[in-house]
């Protein structure tokens, strides 16, 4: 009798708890991300990074693990990092970049950007680039940035374990 009573009573919850339960897929974490204020450093090759706003409107983190464009061979995300004798150094985000609910991230010179690595061909000033961000849910956002002039950014890139000697900024 016990045993019985403890089957009917799981087997409600589980009835219970399926009923609550929307039938609607989750948010993917693309829906929530507002890219604005986008622009990229002119270059005529080598590397060169994009910086721009990215607001996170929904409720939950969402974690960017990649980014992609046509106009470089690799784009990784980036930041800025002590090096080797404490010098400013910008270097790959390994674990990507994660933004919290309701909140605004800043890819900007000097602190986390985009960095596109192996130019296919020259960054030019009042062209425009486009950007795949991918995420951790396997949803993908696409954007443009604004090439522009900028003399600043100049830092020192510490190539990731493995990854070729590029240097520049």
């Amino acid at each position: 009798m016990k045993k019985t009573l403890f089957l009917a009573a799981a087997a409600a919850a589980t009835l219970f708890a399926a009923g609550c339960s929307s039938d609607e897929p989750a948010a993917a974490s693309a829906d929530s991300l507002t890219v604005s204020s986008a622009w990229a450093k002119a270059a005529e090759s080598g590397m060169t990074g994009a910086f721009a706003e990215l607001e996170n409107t929904g409720d939950t983190d969402i974690h960017i693990v990649s980014a992609a464009s046509p106009s470089s061979a690799r784009t990784e995300i980036h930041e800025m990092a002590a090096g080797d004798g404490g010098a400013m150094v910008m270097r790959e985000k390994a674990d990507g970049l994660v933004i919290p609910a309701h909140s605004t991230h800043s890819l900007a010179p000097g602190n986390d950007h985009l960095m596109l690595m192996d130019l296919v061909e020259p960054v030019l000033p009042g062209t425009e680039l486009t950007f795949e961000l991918t995420f951790e849910d396997g949803s993908t956002t696409e954007f443009t940035a604004q090439v522009r002039d900028f003399s600043g950014a100049q830092e020192n890139y510490q190539p990731s374990a493995g990854a070729g000697a590029n240097h520049g900024g």
